[in-house]
C-alpha cells in the first residue's frame, strides 16, 4: 500500500464512488484520504466514514501527493487559481471532467505535474464503472498505477491515447444515457399493453444484463449474436425491419459523434 495521500476537490458522487472502492478494497486507510466540498452536509457525509475532512482547496493541495479535481468543467478554473501555489511539483493531478485536457490542468497550476486524465462513468457508483485514463509523458509508472486503481477497483478500466479522450466520452462516459433511453421506451410500450411497469423494469433490467454477459463471455460479434435471435419469419426480425427502417444504428451513431463535437466545444 502506497504512502502518498489522496485529496479529492469536490464531495459529488463520482469522488464518493472512487472514495468507496479505494475503502471497500482497502487500497488506503479512511485517514490517508482528504476532501474539501463546499457544501458541509457532502464533507460530514465523508467524516463518518473517517475521511479527512479540510477547510480549503489550498490546504488539500498542501497535503496531497494525488489530487483528484472531481469538479465540474466550469469550476475548473477558480479551482487551479486557487491551488496553484500550494501544489507541490511532484504531486499528480487527476482530472475526470470532460474535455478537461493534461494541457490544460498545467497551464492553470503553472507546473508540469504528472497528471492522468480520466473518463469515468456513473455506474462506478456501484462497483460496475466503466473509466478510460490517459497518462502524461513524465509520471511515473508506481504513480499511474495507483491512479488507475482507483478506478479499475470499481469496474472496468482501459488505457487511451489522450486524442482519443473527447472521443470515449460517447463511448462510456454520456453512454448510460442511451441505456436509459431505450429501457424507457421498453417500459412504455410495456404500460401501453397493459404490463406493470415495474415487473416489466425488472425483466429488462435481467435482459440487459444477460445480454451484456453474452456479449463479454460468448466469443460471439453482436452481429453474430444479433443473427441467433432473429429467427426467419419470428417476431424479433420483425422489430429489427422497423429498427432498420427508421435508421436506429445511424441515430444512435450520429448521437455519439454529436457527443464528441461537444466535448471538443468544451475541451481546454
Amino acid at each position: 500500500m502506497s504512502e502518498k495521500r489522496i485529496g479529492f476537490v469536490g464531495a459529488g458522487n463520482m469522488a464518493t464512488a472512487i472514495v468507496n472502492g479505494i475503502l471497500v478494497n482497502k487500497a488506503k486507510e479512511a485517514g490517508d484520504i482528504s476532501v474539501f466540498d463546499l457544501d458541509a452536509a457532502k464533507l460530514a457525509l465523508m467524516s463518518e466514514k473517517g475521511i479527512d475532512t479540510v477547510n480549503s482547496c489550498k490546504e488539500l493541495a498542501q497535503k496531497s501527493d494525488i489530487i483528484v479535481l472531481a469538479v465540474k468543467p466550469q469550476n475548473y478554473d477558480e479551482v487551479l487559481a486557487d491551488i496553484k501555489d500550494e501544489v507541490k511539483e511532484t504531486a499528480v493531478v487527476v482530472t475526470i471532467a470532460a474535455g478537461i485536457s493534461i494541457e490544460y490542468v498545467r497551464k492553470g497550476l503553472g507546473k508540469n505535474c504528472p497528471a492522468v486524465r480520466v473518463m469515468p462513468n456513473t455506474p462506478l457508483l456501484l462497483g460496475k464503472g466503466a473509466s478510460a485514463l490517459c497518462r502524461s509523458e513524465n509520471i511515473s509508472d508506481e504513480d499511474f498505477q495507483e491512479v488507475y486503481n482507483m478506478f479499475a477497483l470499481s469496474g472496468e478500466a482501459a488505457i487511451l491515447p489522450e486524442e482519443q479522450m473527447n472521443a470515449i466520452i460517447a463511448v462510456n462516459g454520456s453512454s448510460p444515457a442511451y441505456v436509459y433511453l431505450f429501457a424507457k421506451a421498453m417500459v412504455d410500450y410495456a404500460v401501453s399493453v397493459g404490463i406493470d411497469g415495474k415487473t416489466a423494469l425488472s425483466l429488462i433490467c435481467k435482459t440487459f444484463e444477460g445480454s451484456a454477459e453474452m456479449l463479454r463471455s460468448s466469443g460471439d460479434t453482436p452481429e453474430v449474436l444479433i443473427e441467433k435471435v432473429s429467427s426467419k419469419g419470428g417476431t424479433t426480425i420483425e422489430a429489427l425491419k422497423v429498427l432498420n427502417a427508421r435508421e436506429v444504428p445511424k441515430a444512435i451513431i450520429d448521437a455519439m459523434a454529436a457527443c464528441t463535437a461537444r466535448a471538443e466545444e468544451l475541451g481546454k
